[in-house]
């Protein structure tokens, strides 16, 4: 989801600030806006805000939930732990799409069906989430997030059904859907699932899935209303396109380097007798060390697919193979 760099949220300070007072005009429109996924790890998923366009009061901003520093003391293990707050932030609508054009991400907009009272109910709801008390939240990746919020609050303010024939990823295992954005067999795909335990595999319910932004997007655009009012009138939205993983990215091709290299070692210490036991403490340690992580997260950490996986076994298993080559003789 997205996650700002300290420039950005400094560069919410000059936003014009708003009162809690603000009447929407009935010309007022508002958007769902869902973003692409980047390059960086955090952000392969997308990211989604509200966008609110009201030229009578001169007034055209971005509602973003995806506000945090990295600045902020303790980050990274409070990100770990999952202890992260993060904050809804406003920007200008302007801002926010250079923002993402210049880093090569579109943004895509869907105009939102609603009444005159519809509109200022969400708008209150969302002036009162921006509230001082009230902005700040704990980030869940697949519970709370950027794309989450929206919809709930969307759901909540409408205090309506939103009823959608979309299908998508709906009743598919969290860990499959996570590895189609992470890309299938990529280093950061494989490293997820070390750590996502079986949980990851159970089935996400109709509303679960929608803390991606793109399963979102396609949700409301076929959403309606109880009474079959469609919750999306105009939209400008396509597919993610998620960028291939290369075969030197791959992690397959990376485990079969480890495992040639393990038994060409193995085969150089057999033929000259003599183990290369500093490799083998090595890579113990290594294994310790993640064996760690996984343990602090399961039993410390507040992620909740976090768990013991088989694949934490698999770069252990393949070094006591290729050591039989050694041992073996």
């Amino acid at each position: 989801m997205r996650k700002h760099l300290l420039f950005i949220i400094l560069s919410l300070l000059f936003c014009t600030p708003l009162s809690a007072q603000i009447l929407l005009s009935d010309s007022a429109k508002l958007y769902l806006l869902t973003c692409t996924p980047g390059t960086e790890v955090w952000s392969k998923y997308g990211h989604t805000g509200i966008r609110v366009c009201d030229e009578a009061n001169k007034m055209d901003i971005v509602f973003n939930y995806g506000i945090f520093s990295l600045m902020e003391d303790g980050f990274y293990l409070k990100f770990i732990k999952g202890d992260t707050y993060y904050q809804l932030g406003i920007e200008s609508y302007s801002h926010f799409v250079r923002f993402y054009n210049k880093i090569g991400r579109k943004t895509y907009l869907q105009e939102l069906n609603l009444t005159p009272e519809q509109k200022h109910q969400v708008f209150d709801a969302l002036m009162v989430n921006y509230q001082p008390e009230n902005r700040f939240y704990l980030y869940n990746f697949v519970f709370d997030n950027c794309a989450t919020r929206p919809y709930y609050l969307l759901k909540n303010a409408l205090q309506d059904t939103i009823i959608s024939s979309y299908q998508g990823y709906a009743n598919q295992p969290f860990r499959s859907t996570i590895t189609h954005y992470t890309g299938p067999y990529s280093w950061v795909d494989f490293g997820i699932n070390l750590v996502f335990g079986s949980k990851a595999d159970q089935p996400m319910t109709n509303e679960q899935r929608l803390f991606l932004p793109e399963e979102l997007m396609f949700y409301l655009s076929e959403a309606h209303l109880s009474d079959g009012t469609p919750l999306v009138i105009h939209e400008n939205i396509a597919p993610f396109e998620i960028a291939p993983v290369p075969w030197y990215a791959d992690c397959r091709f990376g485990i079969a380097l480890f495992a040639l290299l393990m038994v060409l070692i193995s085969w150089w210490d057999r033929k000259r007798n003599k183990l290369s036991w500093w490799l083998d403490a090595i890579l113990g340690l290594v294994y310790l060390v993640l064996l760690a992580i996984v343990i602090f997260l399961t039993f410390f950490s507040v992620h909740p697919l976090v768990g013991f996986s088989w694949r934490l076994l698999i770069l252990p298993l393949i070094h006591l193979c290729a050591r039989l080559i050694y041992w073996l003789r």
